[in-house]
């Protein structure tokens, strides 16, 4: 990708994300229209899940959306563009904020200052969006409710924040040799993931890739955590057990800009569950399942110091025959 390319993408993904920012659903409507192609196919977390065209995410999305808050805004504290497999990429992380006035997949209102925590992943054809991955923390949103629709997490629950560097909004050029830097670790230390002997997790060499006080701000139900022992204690170890064979590197992008690497798999990975459950849940051995990911990771050195992590919890317990949307009663 060119300079001039990588500038232009800059300047639409921003227009995009300026009319979610202050514009209303009326903005957001032509928005889409004008950087989406009609034929756009939309993914979103379960239950919103995938839909066909532009018109179809409106519809199903967007709409009943800003009918839930209507002085809805968002915030994003990481922006990066890139290239991926012969398509220029944008994605952002940060939270959709707004008071919540109305129900909204059957979670209940609150009319309090209410945080969505959301990770956006666009494929462009050309000058407009082609392809779009959305995975959103519902969870979370529903304990806002006041509402558990799984088990408290391990780790702490927060609001997560931006990068400490502050320096997520990637609005210029980055070094090339940063870039490749980035994109050369995230590699490496996703491959040591994949060499879990199923035995000890030093197996997997996560020290070589780590800072000693990095963080790890994962999803409502899993929670943040702080440093590789956390990380392993609060997350790793307890996933491990529930899918020990899981396998992934199934990603649909995966790119650097700079010190920062995006990342997405719909799915990501693949995996047939022990036995052993999960965020309290218990679930059949035996089951094949596959996990909907988003990573954004900020390099500090030559190691990660922050990774935002998104995973659509709700539809794998889905594939387990469990549907955590279920006990909500449908409003109107």
């Amino acid at each position: 990708m060119s300079e001039r390319d990588l500038t232009d993408l800059r300047r639409r993904g921003l227009a995009y994300v300026a009319a979610q920012q202050q514009g209303g659903l009326k903005a957001v409507e032509t928005a889409l229209k004008e950087n989406a192609l009609s034929t756009c196919r939309w993914h979103f977390s379960h239950p919103i899940n995938e839909h066909a065209d532009t018109q179809a995410a409106l519809d199903a999305f967007w709409r009943p959306l800003f009918g839930a808050f209507p002085d809805l805004t968002r915030r994003d504290d990481i922006f990066v563009t890139g290239h991926f497999d012969d398509r220029d990429w944008l994605a952002c992380t940060g939270h959709f904020v707004g008071t919540f006035h109305a129900p909204w997949l059957n979670i209940p209102p609150t009319d309090q200052l209410t945080f969505i925590r959301f990770a956006e992943l666009n494929a462009y054809d050309g000058d407009r969006i082609e392809r779009s991955y959305m995975l959103l923390d519902l969870i979370g949103l529903a304990r806002q409710a006041g509402i558990d629709l799984i088990a408290k997490s391990r780790g702490a629950e927060i609001i997560a924040p931006g990068p400490a560097a502050q320096d997520g909004l990637r609005l210029t050029d980055s070094d090339p040799g940063e870039t490749e830097k980035s994109l050369t670790l995230v590699n490496a230390m996703i491959e040591g993931l994949m060499s879990y002997d199923r035995t000890s997790l030093k197996s997997m060499h996560q020290t070589d890739f780590w800072t000693p006080d990095m963080l790890w701000y994962g999803p409502s139900g899993i929670g943040a955590t702080r440093g590789l022992g956390g990380f392993e204690r609060y997350h790793q170890q307890p996933f491990l057990n529930f899918v020990p064979d899981r396998v992934g590197g199934d990603h649909v992008t995966r790119f650097a800009d700079g010190p920062y690497v995006a990342s997405a798999g719909w799915p990501s990975i693949r995996a047939t569950t022990s036995g052993e459950p999960w965020i309290d849940m218990p679930v059949p051995s035996g089951l094949p399942v596959t996990m909907r990911v988003v990573d954004f990771w900020r390099r500090s050195g030559n190691r990660f110091a922050e990774n935002w992590v998104f995973v659509d919890i709700p539809d794998l317990f889905l594939q387990c025959g469990i549907d955590i949307f279920e006990a909500l009663t449908p409003t109107q």
